[in-house]
């Protein structure tokens, strides 16, 4: 991927366009950037429709469209030459308890969802490390959380509402439409604009979460998947130097009335005393509870908590994901390029992810391995250190996250989803002009 497609730098917008009465509260005059501010959008057309109905006349009035989430991509997989569709204002969220599903607005973020589902007395099964992104746009990219037996967000859906090329509402269903719901469930954004999801719940739980220090990788060579499966949901964080990992952060599930039980020492990790930020020398006051403190589902499985600055703010992100059984191998040959690395990295986070049968899933048919790197904002150092770090993961045939920054080239990265025949030919069903694909789809999925 070229650096256009990356950080478009483009400042000026033309201005005095005519845009209908779905065009959002900010100034088209001003650019438009994703939250960590290394992309600029390629268009000051953005709609802001408040209802299904706004959106259907939106989709039939454009020619190209695409919708923006949460704008948590670190790459141009929601970007636009013509339109953006934002359903920032589609926050409707409603509970069936006898179903235990609750279907939500393609507005709602996870940190508006998980208090009303503890409210009424469900949870989710995973989470992702930061509450701040879209439902919608995290299942659409397969988004994932963490657990060696957790499935990604997407393994949640079970019910999609999108509004076709053609202006129609389809409903899609895993109970109807069982033969290819497994494709559309991520879908890239190319599907549709999905203007409603419905999610499978599970009964309200507590969890804990403690920090333990300084974890020998040779830890890893004989006991990775106990480490990894000694919690819930189980990270560790490094920054590639002295054969470590910095921290190793293990969330829990508690039993009513059992006691946490924090032991000193985890493979020759020491416990933390006080609360920690996986980024050293970080203020740890954003991030969840942490001291084996137990609390709401939502409030620990995040790493961060929703009214704060998740992570760095101002950063890139890169993951690759390898087959589990692979990722000691893995590790060790990126700690290859720890030189390279460290001086333009925050931290890596090492997280597990259960196999899925979603279609474009970077979880597909493997228990994965998630090698998740936080940089800091220096593009031109960190696009040739990427190539690096492919090379060095190809023998593991790693996949990429789909919003997150890489350079693996388009026809090595079709050929890792043998089911991308079967999904080009459900866009083409349901979207035959290509009106919902943009230049990054073009290149990734379309130029091999």
């Amino acid at each position: 991927m070229d650096k256009r497609q990356f950080l478009k730098t483009s400042g000026v917008f033309i201005t005095g366009t005519m845009l209908s009465r779905y065009l959002s509260g900010e100034e088209s005059s001003t650019p438009r950037t994703n939250w960590a501010g290394n992309l600029t959008y390629s268009t000051d057309h953005l709609y802001s429709p408040s209802s299904t109905e706004d959106v259907q006349h939106v989709v039939k009035q454009c020619s190209k469209l695409r919708a923006l989430g949460a704008r948590h991509s670190f790459n141009s997989i929601a970007d636009s030459t013509a339109n953006q569709i934002s359903l920032q204002n589609l926050t409707e969220m409603t509970i069936d308890a006898k179903s235990r599903t609750a279907t939500v607005g393609a507005g709602v973020r996870y940190g508006q969802l998980a208090p009303y589902l503890d409210s009424h007395g469900f949870a989710l099964h995973n989470l992702a490390s930061l509450p701040h992104i879209s439902v919608v746009g995290a299942c659409s990219t397969a988004t994932h959380g963490s657990g060696i037996r957790n499935g990604n967000l997407s393994t949640a859906v079970s019910g999609l509402e999108v509004v076709t090329a053609d202006g129609k509402v389809v409903t899609l269903s895993q109970a109807k439409d069982g033969d290819f719901f497994p494709g559309a469930v991520v879908s890239l954004g190319a599907l549709g604009i999905i203007t409603k999801i419905t999610l499978n719940l599970l009964p309200t739980f507590q969890m804990r979460q403690e920090v333990y220090e300084n974890l020998s990788f040779d830890q890893l060579e004989h006991n990775l998947d106990t480490i990894f499966g000694s919690g819930y949901s189980v990270s560790l964080f490094t920054d590639w130097q002295n054969h470590r990992a910095t921290q190793v952060w293990i969330k829990n599930r508690v039993e009513a009335g059992a006691p946490p039980q924090l032991p000193p020492l985890f493979y020759g990790a020491t416990l933390a005393t006080h609360k920690l930020h996986p980024i050293a020398g970080h203020d740890a006051t954003p991030c969840t509870e942490q001291m084996g403190i137990p609390g709401p589902w939502y409030e620990r499985m995040p790493h961060f908590r929703m009214n704060f600055t998740p992570s760095s703010g101002a950063e890139l992100q890169t993951e690759y994901f390898v087959p589990r059984e692979h990722g000691y191998e893995a590790i060790l040959a990126v700690e290859k390029l720890r030189d390279r690395i460290t001086p333009h990295l925050f931290v890596t986070e090492l997280r597990t992810i259960a196999a899925d049968d979603l279609w474009m899933s970077m979880a597909y048919k493997r228990d994965s391995m998630a090698i998740h790197f936080t940089w800091k904002p220096e593009w031109p150092e960190v696009k040739e250190i990427l190539p690096l770090i492919e090379a060095q993961l190809a023998p593991f045939d790693t996949r990429p996250h789909w919003a997150k920054l890489f350079t693996i080239p388009p026809a090595q990265l079709e050929a890792k989803y043998e089911r991308l025949p079967e999904f080009k030919s459900l866009l083409k069903h349901y979207d035959p002009s290509g009106k919902f694909r943009n230049e990054f789809l073009d290149m990734n999925l379309y130029s091999a």
